[in-house]
Order: structure tokens, then sequence, then C-alpha cells
């Protein structure tokens, strides 16, 4: 069954008037009368009669129509999504930290939309592990994780090796030693569930010591730098959003941790032909790493 002579069918059939069809599909009258008888030959039944000078559809005929309509809406349906597919388009869900949406992703998701104009950009503040759950479940199409992630459905991507942190305010540092510091005062963490908790739980089991007590303010490094600033207590932070306040003698570091954050980005290994991911995770390879002065 041809898809030229159903075309003509249905044409016909909206229009009810040969010489109508006929210039709409730009054929001869002869032509379309050999389409649709044989495409009446084929399915054995009269789909078009005519009474008096009036052109109707058969029972036949407009069940037929029904049918070729919701063909032909599956066909355009069927290009338009092969079309897409030629090059980025539509919406690119990344799911990072809030850090990373700030500091990192702001600037390169600029750059990348102005590459790319027909995709639009929308980010999802997600901790590492929710961020990680949220791609396994096609929430987000890719993820900026500081946390390690050994799925094996999951394609990881190696972007930068951050060094960690002990540190505290330089005021609470001034005049007491490192003992008294971790003795006395409290550790400033995140919550549990955060990418960190490995770090932290790292650093304790391999040190001599255990924390005082332990305060929870959150999954947010801002939250916990300002807290440290603020002289709550000491905590374990990435290099990259204090070096300001280090170079500027606000943060003293007590000691270097050698478990660094490990930034990768994943994305489902099955998708990753699709031109968003395609395209964004080779420029991500290409611009990254992004730090704010």
């Amino acid at each position: 069954m041809e898809l030229r002579n159903l075309r003509t069918f249905q044409v016909v059939a909206e229009e009810l008037n040969m010489t109508k069809a006929a210039k709409r599909l730009k054929y001869t009258q002869p032509t379309i009368t050999l389409q649709i008888q044989s495409l009446e030959k084929e399915l054995n039944h009269t789909l078009i009669t005519r009474v008096g000078k009036k052109t109707m559809l058969t029972t036949a005929g407009k069940k037929l129509k029904e049918h070729v309509d919701h063909l032909f809406v599956l066909l355009e349906k069927m290009e338009r999504d092969m079309e897409s597919l030629r090059g980025p388009s539509g919406i690119l869900t990344i799911a990072a930290s809030e850090y990373y949406c700030t500091h990192h992703l702001s600037p390169l998701i600029k750059t990348y939309m102005e590459m790319y104009p027909e995709v639009k950009v929308r980010l999802l503040p997600l901790n590492s592990v929710h961020a990680i759950q949220s791609v396994k479940d096609q929430v987000a199409d890719m993820a900026i994780i500081a946390s390690e992630c050994n799925e094996s459905e999951l394609r990881k991507t190696f972007l930068e090796e951050e060094q960690t942190l002990l540190v505290v305010s330089e005021e609470l540092a001034r005049g007491r030693a490192y003992q008294e510091i971790v003795s006395e005062y409290s550790f400033i963490s995140y919550n549990e569930d955060c990418s960190f908790s490995r770090i932290i739980d790292y650093y304790f089991k391999n040190s001599q010591f255990q924390p005082r007590s332990t305060i929870m303010v959150g999954g947010s490094d801002e939250m916990i730098k300002r807290a440290v600033l603020n002289g709550t207590g000491y905590a374990i932070l990435g290099e990259n959003i204090i070096k300001k306040e280090i170079e500027e003698g606000l943060i003293t570091v007590l000691e270097k941790i050698d478990k660094p954050i490990i930034t990768s980005a994943i994305h489902l290994k099955f998708r990753s032909n699709e031109p968003n991911i395609e395209t964004f995770h080779e420029f991500l390879q290409n611009a990254w790493p992004v730090h704010q002065e």
C-alpha cells in the first residue's frame, strides 16, 4: 500500500471535489482517479461514490479516512522526532550541587547555549548522592558530581581533582595549637547523605582523634564556609571554595587531607548518542575546569 495513494485519498476525502484535490496535490485528475482506483483494488472496497454531481465517501471510505488521518499524524511526528536528532534541541537538565551550579556551570552554560541556541538548559540543585539518583531515574539528563560512582549503567568522565583541607577561621586559630582546636571546638559537617561524608569518614578513621562534637549545617559548601568564618568550629572543605579566604588570611589551613574531591560528569550509557548529552559532554571536557576569581 503506497503512502502516495493514501495521501491522495486523504485530500480527496477532505475536498470531496476532484478539481480542488488535483489543485492541492498538483496532479492531473486522471492521475488522481488512477491512484484511487489502485487503492480500491488493493483494499477490495469502493471508497468514493457519486450521487448526481455530489462526491461522497462510502462506509469503507469513511473508516479508511479515520485510519489515514491517524497514520499521517504519526508520520509527521516521526519526521519531527527524526529531524530533532540531527542536532541539539529542546531541554537539557543538569543536576549538580549549589556550588557547581553557581561557580562553574553558570558561565559554561552561557557559552554552550550560544553555540547551540535551540537547547534550553535547566539546572537542578542537588547534592552528588541525589544527583546520581536523578540521572538513573532520568529526571536529569546529566549530573556533575563530587563523589565516587561505580554504577555499571552510568558513563563517568573525569573533570577535575581538588585538594581537600581541614580548616578553621584565622580568629579561632590565632594563638591556638592544632590539638587544642580539634579537642575543644566542634566539627562542622554536611548532612549524612552528602558526598563529602566519605571524605569525612576517611579522615577521622585515619586520624588519631574523633571530634568532640559535630554540628550539621546542611549540604551547602557556602553554609559550611560561613560557619567556619563565624568561628563556629573547624571543617573539611575543598580548596577552590576557600581559596580567596585563605589568600586574604581569613581562613587557616590546619591540615591537607590526602583524599581529594574528584569531580566527574555522569550520564546513562545508553543515552550517550543523544545530541544534547553528546554535545554538552564534549563541551564539558574542553571547557572544565572553570574557577571564579
